[in-house]
């Protein structure tokens, strides 16, 4: 079993930046891929980038690409989203999930496994 701690969140402007940790605890993080997902009042939760259990393949919702990045550090149990030039429409809660299918392989309404508690971002205008 897999529990997932995110941080990171917070009130930015709009073109700025901020960076999102997942912490993981329990046995073998490294065999899980990990996700980021974002849900906004009145959305529904949506894929915001994935990775898989090595780092060496990654997932990106449109909205995101050339934007954010995901990465990973095994040894820290830990995973990374970089978002830069913040816009006030990524305003959502963000969550980190774990699951032992490659990120590659989710699909749409995919549920993953594990599931942290949330960090809020709200990017300003």
């Amino acid at each position: 079993q897999v529990q997932l701690v995110e941080s990171g969140g917070g009130l930015v402007q709009a073109g700025g930046s901020l960076r999102l940790s997942c912490v993981a605890s329990g046995r073998l993080f490294s065999t899980y891929a990990v996700g980021w997902f974002r849900q906004s009042s009145g959305k529904e939760r949506e894929v915001v980038v994935g990775i898989d259990k090595s780092g060496s393949k990654t997932i990106y919702a449109d909205h995101g690409k050339g934007r954010f990045t995901i990465s990973r550090d095994n040894a820290e149990n830990t995973v990374y989203l970089q978002m830069n030039s913040l816009k006030p429409e990524d305003t959502a809660g963000y969550y980190c999930a774990a699951d032992l299918i490659p990120a590659t392989s989710w699909y749409p309404g995919y549920s993953l496994d594990y599931w942290g508690q949330g960090t809020s971002v709200t990017v300003s205008s």
